[in-house]
């Protein structure tokens, strides 16, 4: 077998180290399977509305009314992610003495169109999130800030009744459960309860805004803080991420 040229051999070698300098840079990355910090997501927009995801209406679903305050039995003084919702929220959320969309007595701190639904992604003990939560909520790894700081609490649900949609924030868990995860992120219905299985409490201002009383049904999905549009709820829209 003849010897190599010279032009040869330094093709080899310039390649060999093309290679080497290739696998240096790749073990160089902290994570090589990472996107580079750099690295961009581009999301398209659909007729200027957000298109990051499109979630599903659940429809014909029982609703209750409650309020902060409602009764300290109830707990309503306190809410599963706020244990001074009431004193936050600026006092008792009277259903019966309303001024507008707001209590007669006080304008609130916090959103008055505010709903519960009956799933906690944190567990009660330890203040963990709970095992199947990262897997079933959508928008667990983009709003995940610490450790047991709930992903759900202040998230936007549009809510359908009659010719009219609402817009709400999930401010506490409930009715009855807070394990319902079945219902609340996949596809089955709200499970048996003593109150013709309600699957949605909703707050005085919802009510009013949409003209619903408890046992009526309605449709509700979750939104995108982006998504929301202006309304009586609109001094409340913060950004989300």
């Amino acid at each position: 077998m003849s010897a190599q040229s010279p032009l040869n051999n330094r093709l080899i070698a310039a390649h060999t180290k093309h290679l080497d300098e290739m696998r240096e840079s790749f073990h160089s990355l902290r994570d090589p399977y990472r996107v580079p910090p750099k690295g961009k997501i581009v999301v398209e927009a659909f007729d200027g509305i957000s298109s990051r995801y499109q979630y599903t209406w659940k429809r014909d679903i029982p609703v209750t009314v409650f309020w902060v305050g409602e009764d300290a039995t109830e707990h309503k003084h306190a809410s599963s992610w706020d244990p001074n919702r009431k004193q936050n929220y600026g006092g008792f959320d009277d259903p019966n003495d309303r001024s507008g969309y707001f209590p007669a007595k006080f304008k609130p701190k916090l959103n008055p169109f505010y709903i519960a639904l009956p799933y906690n992604d944190v567990a009660r003990s330890g203040g963990r999130f709970k095992l199947e939560a990262p897997g079933l909520i959508k928008w667990f790894w983009r709003a995940a800030k610490a450790p047991g700081q709930s992903v759900c609490k202040g998230r936007w649900l549009a809510i359908h009744y009659g010719h009219k949609v609402c817009y709400a924030q999930w401010e506490d868990c409930g009715p009855f459960y807070t394990d319902d995860h079945a219902y609340v992120f996949q596809n089955s219905r709200p499970k048996p309860n003593r109150n013709g299985n309600t699957g949605l409490d909703v707050s005085p201002a919802v009510r009013d805004f949409l003209g619903v009383k408890s046992g009526q049904r309605v449709s509700w999905k979750f939104v995108e803080s982006a998504d929301v549009p202006q309304g009586p709820w609109s001094e409340w829209v913060f950004p989300q991420s």
